[in-house]
């Protein structure tokens, strides 16, 4: 598979565990990575009981992200209408959602919660996830230490048994 080179959506999780396992700069530097205002505020959420390795600097995340959106309520009632589904996401998922769905562009999502992956499916956008691992080996980093939900074996996995549930043809 091609290197992808369009806007990478990422949720707080891939946050989180990019910084984790010191891969954040990799990321950030090989790709055009997006989020929304509500991800960078849940990463700063839970601050003080982090491992001080784990503990993301708001201002060097800001300054490494492409941009970090602000959504519309405009925005959420809209993505609110494609599924029902939608009201079960987290605060940073919903806003990712929202904001993914009213681009233009192309655009891939990496977050590895189940609910996201299954509203994305539903939405008709299994072929726009992606797994964390995906992205940093195609970056040039080999990623250490990464949980097995960044992985791309956990999620082919994952989005083939959402798909079952779901009842849902890949387009």
């Amino acid at each position: 598979m091609a290197r992808y080179r369009g806007t990478v959506l990422v949720d707080t999780n891939v946050i989180l565990e990019c910084w984790r396992i010191g891969a954040w700069r990799a990321l950030s530097n090989g790709y055009k990575i997006e989020t929304v205002e509500d991800c960078v505020i849940e990463t700063q959420t839970g601050y003080q009981r982090r491992d001080p390795a784990q503990q993301i600097d708001e201002k060097e995340l800001r300054a490494s992200l492409a941009a970090a959106h602000a959504v519309t309520t405009k925005e959420r009632a809209v993505a609110a209408l494609r599924d029902p589904l939608f009201s079960s996401l987290d605060v940073g998922e919903r806003s990712l959602w929202a904001y993914a769905l009213s681009r233009t562009e192309t655009w891939v999502l990496c977050g590895p919660d189940k609910a996201s992956l299954r509203f994305g499916i539903k939405c008709g956008f299994r072929d726009r996830l992606v797994a964390l691992e995906r992205l940093l080996k195609d970056a040039g980093y080999k990623p250490k230490g990464l949980k097995l939900a960044y992985s791309c074996a956990w999620l082919d996995k994952t989005l083939g048994q959402l798909v079952l549930l779901e009842g849902v043809k890949k387009p």
